[in-house]
């Protein structure tokens, strides 16, 4: 839990990427849904089933976008797809 704290207080802190291209839209949306979920779990201490299948959803959606993304946003975005899969472990844990 505390490694999904600490980085989740360094995402909050992050500046939005610069020039994502046509992307932009799609995750920016990704983000505010994962985001989402990690504000719900750090207040709540869990997620529902539907926010878990949304997550999984939102970070399929992400993983497949990853390679697309221009460098100035990779670490942003590789940071967001670690978040979402450590909650997803906290959850199933």
């Amino acid at each position: 839990m505390a490694d999904l704290e600490t980085l989740w207080g360094v995402h909050r802190e992050a500046q939005w990427p610069k020039a994502l291209g046509p992307f932009e839209g799609e995750l920016m949306t990704l983000d505010t849904v994962i985001s989402g979920c990690l504000s719900y779990y750090i207040e709540e201490r869990s997620l529902d089933h539907p926010r878990v299948e949304m997550l999984e959803g939102c970070l399929g959606d992400l993983e497949t976008l990853l390679p697309e993304i221009v460098q100035e946003g990779t670490e942003y975005f590789e940071r967001l797809s670690r978040l979402a899969k450590l909650l997803l472990q906290e959850c199933r844990a």
